[in-house]
């Protein structure tokens, strides 16, 4: 059986009637960069994290870059975040013009710990340098929300603002809150491969400052309001109604897919918490499962070796944690400054996952894994 981490293809034919009439809605407008499809998009994600403003940008990425820039985040400043998560959170700081600080991670939801972000802020008041530190960048990995009221009540106490990656959250929920409606800013990617993903590159920043949403607008389509009026250093960071179409299809299935995701952990949990670590969730949280990992303590390069010749498709994320990757070099941190994230990324696995899984590819999964073991 091949059974493959994420399967784009199944879900496409159960959507392709709907899917296929969006794109040729598009085809027939001629309209296609922003627009009203792309207006539409907007309001129906801001409404779905319950806030008041949604503006599409052209990636997850681009999202992060301008969050902060409309924040007036940059140059001298020092923004937050884990060391353990995809590049793109930390390259937005740098993008910014900021500097990217990482604090090292919970054990358990490998989310950043709110405890290390206080010793940090505190190091920095005793050096008369809080001043510098000017955001908190939390991401919800791999779909399990942080503790944002701890974090929030952090941010409050220093005066920082909060801009949730939620990149790979869309569908998680936070107390009763949509994650990305919780912080100052969330920003969503509409990366193929996410919960909410398009049939190409797409983001989405959503807030409830008018003002932030305002300056978004602009320095998405190269700092102008008015056509070559340019107020702002701008850039060009336009979703295509192409995205916007296929996507608001898909919003309407999306908490039935994210349904279907948690029985399958449910699922994969029962059959595997014997072997190896399974996700942690707190009670508060409502884990989206953009992917699936488990812990294994010893011989986790092995067992990926055998998941993958028995056809199952598993894969690391992430390898090497993001202060250790070279491009951070100058920023001096070394091995052994957050032990969480490197142990986190020596032992932690992905397994298939998506909503069209089916009972005898979990079975399959399962017995592969107790194979392995026993």
């Amino acid at each position: 059986m091949q059974i493959p981490l994420l399967d784009l293809k199944v879900q496409y034919s159960s959507i392709k009637e709907e899917i296929d009439k969006a794109i040729r809605d598009i085809l027939d407008s001629g309209q296609f960069i922003l627009g009203k499809y792309v207006q539409k998009l907007e309001e129906e994600v801001a409404g779905y994290a319950n806030v008041k403003y949604g503006i599409g940008v052209a990636s997850g990425t681009d999202a992060l870059i301008l969050a902060l820039a409309s924040l007036g985040i940059g140059r001298g400043d020092e923004v937050i975040t884990t060391p353990f998560t995809f590049i793109a959170t930390a390259e937005a700081i740098s993008r910014a013009g900021a500097t990217p600080v990482f604090v090292d991670i919970e054990p358990k939801t490998y989310n950043i710990d709110p405890e290390r972000i206080e010793q940090y802020l505190k190091q920095r008041v005793k050096e008369s340098k809080s001043q510098r530190v000017k955001g908190i960048l939390p991401v919800h990995l791999y779909g399990n929300p942080c503790d944002m009221d701890r974090i929030l009540k952090i941010a409050n106490k220093y005066g920082l603002k909060v801009v949730e990656d939620s990149a790979q959250a869309t569908g998680a929920r936070y107390n009763g809150r949509s994650i990305g409606g919780v912080g100052d800013v969330g920003c969503f990617s509409f990366f193929p491969s996410k919960n909410l993903g398009g049939f190409g590159d797409g983001g989405m920043v959503v807030t409830n400052d008018k003002a932030v949403a305002d300056k978004v607008r602009i320095l998405r389509v190269h700092g102008s309001s008015a056509k070559y009026y340019h107020s702002l250093i701008g850039f060009n960071s336009r979703l295509d109604s192409l995205q916007a179409a296929v996507l608001s299809v898909k919003l309407k299935k999306l908490d039935e897919w994210i349904a279907r995701k948690r029985e399958h952990a449910r699922f994969y949990n029962q059959g595997l918490n014997d072997m190896v670590v399974t996700p942690y969730t707190e009670d508060w949280a409502e884990h989206a499962y953009h992917l699936y990992l488990i812990r294994v303590k010893e011989d986790r390069d092995r067992l990926l070796e055998f998941l993958n010749r028995k056809g199952i498709d598993s894969r690391i994320y992430y390898p090497l944690p993001l202060h250790l990757q070279e491009c951070y070099k100058n920023l001096g941190y070394k091995e052994g400054d957050f032990p969480e994230a490197e142990l986190a990324s020596k032992e932690t696995l992905a397994l298939p996952i998506y909503p069209e899984l089916s009972e005898a590819q979990r079975d399959y999964v399962i017995k592969a894994v107790r194979e392995f073991y026993f």
